[in-house]
């Protein structure tokens, strides 16, 4: 089964920052969305198929990769996606975990885990921050934003056979969270570190892009919340490139996230102001 581990033991989580390393908190104001481009950008994404660009997938110093997923050493790139699966109507209702707001899973997807080839997480105990390095893309809307996490959902599925999305918790440009993968089941975004470890996702392409003020502003609350709920130590929360040789999250993400964790950054204050 692709996604079951050797075993079923966390692996040792050892700080990998260079310098100063490192269920809920804060409201995210959901904005309704103000007009239904999901055709458009369903159709632009799946263009983006013949397009090979920097991603969660590429290594460090790679200038080429397909689709976004964590880097194996061992893999062959996935094959695109050419289409993206139908997107149901996203829904302007939220739900609560704690004090964070997150648009439901079944505002983007109809499609359930496959249970039989997960395993459970078992409490956190690290957190890593990824982008999904795919072809920059507008997305204001939240049907642009259920259409971009689908495809990466069918990606994941249909390209790699994991059991489902392999991030739990996704931001996008506006700042709105939406639930990816059940935080119950053990995520597939870091290979030999997926065990008690929350996959976070920030919708862009951060080799090419910088992110918004708006989804670094939510980044950092849902952070500091999800560290202070499951006590995940300050030097767990990381990025994917501080686990393995990948460009992922990107160099401006990767910057901000080292001057966030910084003694004057604003995560660093937030953690510790609570």
């Amino acid at each position: 089964m692709a996604e079951k581990p050797a075993n079923g033991h966390a692996e040792p989580l050892s700080p990998m920052i260079a310098g100063d390393p490192a269920r809920n908190g804060s409201h995210t104001m959901i904005p309704e969305p103000r007009c239904n481009r999901r055709a458009i950008l369903a159709s632009g994404l799946a263009a983006a198929a013949g397009l090979v660009l920097p991603s969660c997938a590429s290594r460090r110093g790679s200038s080429t990769a397909t689709l976004p997923g964590p880097a194996w050493p061992h893999e062959r790139p996935a094959e695109a996606i050419a289409k993206a699966a139908p997107v149901p109507v996203a829904a302007e209702a939220t739900v609560e975990v704690g004090k964070l707001r997150l648009i439901p899973r079944t505002a983007w997807t109809r499609q359930q885990p496959n249970l039989s080839d997960t395993n459970p997480m078992n409490g956190i105990q690290a957190i890593t921050v990824h982008h999904d390095g795919m072809s920059p893309e507008i997305i204001r809307t939240q049907a642009d934003a259920a259409a971009r996490l689908e495809l990466i959902r069918s990606s994941h599925v249909d390209s790699r056979g994991w059991a489902d999305i392999g991030y739990h918790l996704i931001v996008d440009p506006q700042g709105r969270i939406w639930q990816g993968r059940p935080m119950n089941l053990q995520g597939a975004h870091v290979k030999d570190h997926n065990p008690h470890n929350l996959g976070v996702l920030v919708m862009g392409n951060f080799e090419e892009q910088h992110p918004t003020r708006e989804a670094l502003a939510t980044l950092d609350q849902l952070l500091a919340n999800q560290a202070a709920v499951h006590r995940v130590p300050f030097g767990s929360i990381r990025t994917h490139q501080e686990w393995a040789s990948t460009a992922c999250p990107g160099r401006n993400l990767q910057a901000y996230m080292n001057a966030t964790r910084s003694k004057s950054g604003r995560l660093r204050s937030m953690m510790l102001n609570g």
